[in-house]
C-alpha cells in the first residue's frame, strides 16, 4: 500500500512539473513576440508624375487650346458623325477627357440643360459638387466648371464653355478604373491643373465652311 502511494505521489509531481513547464513555454513564446506591432495603413500604387509641357491644338476645329504633351488626342470613335468631338487621353493614368462640341442654333438652353443633367446624374455617388464660373470676356468664353467630390464619383471634373451665340463645348473627365478617388487623388489633382490650363487658353475660331 505504501508503494502505491509513492507511485501516485510521483505521478502527481511529474504532472505538476509538466504543467509548469508548459505554462512557462507559452509565457516565453508570447513575450518573445513584438507587442508593439501596428498594422500598416493601406497603400496605393506609386504614381510617376510627368513634367508639365503644353502643346497648342490649333487645327481646322472651331476652337483651340493648349494641352499637356503627355496626353494624346483622338477622334471620338463612338461619334463618327461629330467631327469636332475628341478624346484627350491620359493613357499613363487610364484617364480620358471627353470633349464634345455643338454649333448653337437657337438651342443654347437645350445644351445647358443636357450639361446640367450629366452632372446631376453623379449626385448619388458624390459627397459634394462645387461649381465655379468661367468668365473670359477677352476670348468670349463663358461657362461653368464642376468639381465633383466623393470616393465613388465616376467623373471628378466636368465643364462647359460657350460664346452664347455660335459655339458650345463640354468636357468630362473619366477614368477607366473602378472609382476610388482617394487613391486617385494625386492624379485627379494633377490632371485638373492641366484642364484648368486648357480652359484658360481656350479660344473660339470661325466655323469651317
Amino acid at each position: 500500500m505504501k508503494t502505491i502511494n509513492k507511485v501516485s505521489k510521483s505521478k502527481n509531481a511529474y504532472t505538476s512539473l509538466a504543467s509548469i513547464l508548459f505554462a512557462l513555454g507559452i509565457f516565453l513564446f508570447i513575450n518573445s513576440c513584438d507587442n508593439n506591432y501596428v498594422p500598416k495603413p493601406r497603400g496605393y500604387f506609386r504614381i510617376d508624375i510627368p513634367e508639365k509641357n503644353y502643346i497648342s491644338l490649333d487645327t481646322n476645329f472651331p476652337y483651340k487650346f493648349e494641352y499637356p504633351d503627355y496626353a494624346e488626342i483622338h477622334p471620338d470613335k463612338h461619334s463618327p458623325n461629330e467631327p469636332f468631338w475628341i478624346n484627350l487621353e491620359f493613357s499613363q493614368f487610364h484617364g480620358i477627357l471627353h470633349i464634345s462640341y455643338k454649333k448653337i442654333n437657337n438651342n443654347l438652353i437645350e445644351y445647358l440643360e443636357d450639361s446640367r443633367t450629366m452632372v446631376v446624374k453623379l449626385i448619388p455617388k458624390a459627397s459634394s459638387i462645387d461649381d465655379e464660373l468661367i468668365l473670359n470676356k477677352k476670348s468670349n468664353v463663358f461657362g461653368l466648371k464642376y468639381n465633383i467630390n466623393g470616393i465613388g464619383a465616376a467623373s471628378p471634373f466636368q465643364f462647359f464653355v460657350t460664346d452664347s451665340v455660335n459655339h458650345f463645348l463640354r468636357g468630362a473627365l473619366y477614368f477607366n478604373v473602378i472609382p476610388n478617388n482617394d487613391s486617385l487623388a494625386p492624379v485627379i489633382d494633377f490632371i485638373k491643373e492641366d484642364i484648368e490650363h486648357l480652359i484658360e487658353t481656350f479660344e473660339w475660331k470661325s466655323l469651317p465652311d
